[in-house]
């Protein structure tokens, strides 16, 4: 738990240092800090659902030329 804790600190640490350089402006770098890491969690939660979706599962294992009994497992 600490070492997510602390990469949270320091995500939002980069987001703000590195949109403060771009925009010179720290009200967009706050802005940012604090936007930009609620995005990127719902989107991480979409993502994981379409991941472990059934159907990925079975394309993927079709491309890679894999029974598909094999990648349910």
């Amino acid at each position: 738990m600490a070492k997510s804790a602390s990469f949270g600190v320091l995500h939002l640490g980069i987001a703000f240092s590195v949109t403060y350089v771009l925009t010179g402006s720290l009200s967009a770098a706050g802005a940012v800090m604090l936007v930009e890491p609620l995005v990127n969690t719902v989107a991480h939660y979409f993502f994981d659902r379409w991941w472990g979706h059934p159907g990925l599962k079975a394309r993927w294992a079709r491309w890679r030329g894999q029974p598909e009994a094999a990648a349910a497992s």
